[in-house]
This record gives structure tokens, C-alpha cells and sequence, in this order.
């Protein structure tokens, strides 16, 4: 009897391998960062090969951290950075160029030429999302256009698209199976989340062959093997989920209503909305949250471009930190009566704004503005603009508006007990850690592990789910008012400067 699942996942700045045991429990972690790459501004790009190599790499230690061998594994799952594009030769394995990552702003001519154009509406019916370069299918043309002669061996069926799970996979099976889930396609623009398919007409629009696009399948269920070679024996592949549904998942958000948020280098609310997609009229996104047996659950996501990344800019960028783990304490030290605000639009504002030209700004500063009320205001930034989206949430989906919500959070932020507490007290609501923190990893393995028999279906996979703590709202109504109002002023100065 196998003893562990195997999660790979993916990220923006590393790649870590988590084995789980059947409990949940982690048996051994692996995590290697790499490079990233900026040719121009608004430009990101990671090198494929350092996806892979990265991912292999970690896969092999945490195998060797725990002592076990494939006959050990019964199942491998992958999660991944969302919208990360990578085109590559079908002969070789070899991407053309770099991947375009989910943060990168090279599209947004394109995308802008679609909106003048009168598209945008078809877009969203059919996808859910917006005409932005955050997703893939811009970044899909991009390469077509300005790689040699790329767009005519893509026609001719030479070349493959894929977001990162797809690359791994094509990898992982040496090249075998050429395939996606449908949390993934559903953050290209080219697919239909109402029919479940590849679109044509979007398709045509963007200029993107068919024959380049993997087949979609379930979250959960059996994608291939690993090639023997890789781990001295085949290792069934068996889930696929997109990192933030990953993370949905690992939450055990599998009831309409429920929310979850990860806090990493961006950050991502979905609301759980079951079987019919909600469509937004506050600039949200539609999505699917996960596909079991044929059946899709939808949610409402809202993306942040900069959470951890606010305080990465405190370290990196300001040299007011060499750890972020110090930016709770001196966020506690800051004076009270100071009320300064970062509004962190480093690549511009996401949901609920979708603003790509926006840049950052701090307003409200002093003589006496020092390093702790710059880390306040960088943590609150994260709280500020989660309550953005739980508001337009709302908003959207009338379920929502008059029942608790308690958000379960994850990510590297939630280890901050000061920014969860400030996080419960700016959102009046109770926010809820969970005792597993690797729930993006998690989700994967449980996908995973339900295909292969490891894990129990989704209703008594939640009752395994605990809260480490809850952090219960504390701030006055007044004063959460007041600093909600100076946020929305902040933002409002930026986003529409007066006079």
C-alpha cells in the first residue's frame, strides 16, 4: 500500500515538492527558488527549464527527506502558477522563448486594441474574465507574433501551448500527454466556462491555433505517468488545479458561501457559488473553482497584484527590514495617531479597479513618518484591499450579503498575528487559520489522492479540516469606519486624480 501523495507546487518565485500522508500530515517538504527575469518594464518572464529543473529537483529531495521511494507514492498532483504562459516544440520539448508570467504588462496594447475594437463583452460572457494581460491568451499571441517564424509552425501544429501544469506534465510523462484541468483553461481566455470547451470565436480573435491548445480534463482523475527514469519507477499523475483553486480546495470550500484567501506574492479571495456562475457587475471574475466528474463548481475571485510583495518592497526596495517577518512588530510600535497610507499599484490595481496604468503612492505623510507606520501601512494595504473584494463579493452574489462570513486564510502572510488581527478588525469579520498552512499544496494532493483512493470524498475530506486560530474583529466601528473612508480616499486620489 502506497504511503504518501506527492504535491508539486509551483509558484512565482519557487518551486517546493510536499509529501502527504493520509491524514493530511506532512511527511516532507523540498523548496528551491529561482531566477526571475525583467527585459523591459512591466516585463516578467521566468526560463522554463528552471520551472523544471526546480521541480524535479525538489520532488527528488522531498522523496529522499522522507526515505521513500515511487513504490511509495500513489499519486503525484500539481498546482501552479496561474496564467503563466509557455510555448514549446513538440519535437524537442524545448520552449521557444521565455514564459510570460501572470504579473507581465507587455499585452496591454493588444488587449486595449480588443476592448476599442468592441470585444471585451464576448470575452467575459463566455470566460468570465476581463480583457487584461494578466491572462494567458494575449501572452499566447505576444510569442506568436514577435518569436521567428513561430506563428507559422504553430499553424503547421509544431508547437504547444501551456500554462505551467501543462509544461510539467508534458515533461513529467516525457513528452506523452499533452493535456490541462479546468481551473487552468479557464484563465486563458479562450475557454468557455458555461460549455466547458476551447472557443473559436476567441480563439480567432486572439489568433491562437487550436492545434496548440492541450486537452481539458477533470481536476481529479488519471493524467498519465511519470516516466520511470525520473523517480526509478512511473508515479500516476492524478490531480491538476490552478494554485488559487488549489488553495479553495485544500480549504475545503466546497460549500456556496464560503471564502477563502491566500496571502502570498499577490493575493486571491474566491467565494464558493456552487453550480451556476455568477456573473459580476463589479469588476470580479467568474471562474471555475474545481471540476469533479464531469460537474463544474463556479466561484467569484478577486485578484490582488501586491500582498507579500508590499513588504518584499519594504526589504528590497526601502532597506527598512532584512526580515519580513519584522514588519508585525514594527507595524504594532507605529504612533496611532498617524494615518498613512500605501496604496501598492506597483504593476497597477487589480480587482476590484482592473487599472493597469495606476502606479503606487503613499499619502498622509509626516515629519515623524518613519519605518513602523510605512510597515503599517503596508500590511494594512493587504487588509484594505481584501475588504474591497469581499464587499463587491457581496455585492455580486446577494447569498452572500446578510450571512457571517469567515474567511479561511493562507499563505506566507498569515503567519502574522498582527496582520490577521488587523485583517478581522478591518473586514468585522472572524478570520480563521487553518493548522495545515500548506493548503495550496494540500488541495493538489487531495485531488490527487481522491483519484487514487487515498483521500475520502469532498464532505468528509472538510471534516478534516482545523482551525489553528481564529482571530475575532476587536476594532471599534467608528474607527474602522474612518480608516476604510481614508483608504477609499487614497485610492480614489490615484485612481481619479482631482483637478
Amino acid at each position: 500500500m502506497a504511503t504518501y501523495v506527492l504535491a508539486i507546487d509551483q509558484g512565482t518565485t519557487s518551486s517546493r515538492a510536499i509529501l502527504f500522508r493520509p491524514d493530511t500530515s506532512i511527511a516532507a517538504v523540498a523548496q528551491r527558488e529561482f531566477p526571475q527575469h525583467f527585459p523591459a518594464s512591466g516585463w516578467v518572464e521566468h526560463e522554463p527549464e528552471d520551472l523544471w529543473e526546480t521541480t524535479l529537483a525538489t520532488c527528488r529531495e522531498a522523496l529522499d527527506k522522507a526515505g521513500a521511494a515511487a513504490r511509495d507514492v500513489a499519486a503525484i498532483g500539481i498546482t501552479n502558477q496561474r496564467e503563466t504562459t509557455v510555448v514549446w516544440d513538440r519535437a524537442s520539448g524545448r520552449a521557444i522563448h521565455r514564459a510570460i508570467v501572470w504579473q507581465d504588462r507587455r499585452t496591454a496594447p493588444l488587449c486595449a486594441r480588443l476592448k476599442d475594437e468592441g470585444h471585451e463583452s464576448l470575452f467575459t460572457a463566455r470566460t468570465g474574465l476581463i480583457l487584461d494581460p494578466y491572462f494567458s491568451g494575449s501572452k499566447i499571441a505576444w510569442i506568436l507574433d514577435n518569436v521567428p517564424g513561430a506563428r507559422a509552425r504553430a499553424e503547421r501544429g509544431e508547437l504547444a501551448f501551456g500554462t505551467v501544469d501543462s509544461f510539467l506534465l508534458w515533461r513529467l510523462t516525457g513528452g506523452k500527454v499533452h493535456a490541462t484541468d479546468a481551473t487552468n483553461a479557464a484563465r486563458t481566455l479562450l475557454f468557455d466556462i458555461h460549455k466547458g470547451e476551447w472557443d473559436e470565436d476567441l480563439m480567432r480573435l486572439l489568433g491562437v491555433p487550436r492545434s496548440m491548445l492541450p486537452e481539458v480534463r477533470d481536476c481529479s482523475g488519471r493524467f498519465g505517468e511519470s516516466d520511470a527514469a525520473l523517480f526509478g519507477a512511473p508515479i500516476s499523475i492524478c490531480g491538476i488545479a490552478g494554485d488559487q483553486q488549489a488553495a479553495t480546495v485544500g480549504q475545503a470550500c466546497f460549500t456556496p458561501g464560503m471564502v477563502k484567501s491566500t496571502y502570498g506574492t499577490g493575493c486571491f479571495a474566491l467565494v464558493n457559488t456552487g453550480d451556476a456562475p455568477v456573473a459580476s457587475r463589479t469588476k470580479l471574475l467568474t471562474t471555475i473553482a474545481y471540476q469533479l466528474d464531469g460537474q463544474r463548481t463556479y466561484a467569484l475571485e478577486g485578484s490582488i497584484f501586491v500582498a507579500g510583495a508590499a513588504v518584499q518592497w519594504l526589504r528590497d526596495g526601502l532597506g527598512i527590514i532584512t526580515d519580513a517577518a519584522a514588519t508585525g512588530q514594527l507595524a504594532e510600535d507605529a504612533d496611532p495617531t498617524q494615518q498613512v497610507y500605501l496604496v501598492p499599484a506597483f504593476v497597477g490595481l487589480g480587482a476590484p479597479y482592473w487599472n493597469p496604468d495606476v502606479r503606487g503612492a503613499l499619502f498622509g505623510l509626516t515629519r515623524g513618518t518613519g519605518p513602523a507606520e510605512l510597515a503599517r501601512a503596508a500590511l494594512e494595504s493587504v487588509c484594505y484591499q481584501t475588504a474591497d473584494l469581499l464587499a463587491a463579493m457581496r455585492a455580486d452574489w446577494p447569498q452572500a450579503d446578510g450571512a457571517e462570513t469567515v474567511l479561511r486564510v493562507d499563505g506566507g502572510m498569515v503567519a502574522s498575528d498582527w496582520t490577521m488581527q488587523r485583517l478581522a478588525d478591518l473586514l468585522a469579520a472572524p478570520v480563521d487559520r487553518p493548522v495545515v498552512k500548506e493548503t495550496t499544496a494540500l488541495g493538489a494532493a487531495y485531488l490527487a489522492g481522491l483519484a487514487a483512493g487515498v483521500f475520502p470524498a469532498p464532505a468528509q475530506f472538510a471534516d478534516l479540516w482545523r482551525v489553528e486560530r481564529r482571530f475575532a474583529p476587536a476594532m471599534s466601528e467608528p474607527l474602522r469606519k474612518a480608516k476604510l473612508a481614508g483608504w477609499r480616499e487614497a485610492v480614489a486620489r490615484l485612481v481619479m486624480p482631482v483637478g
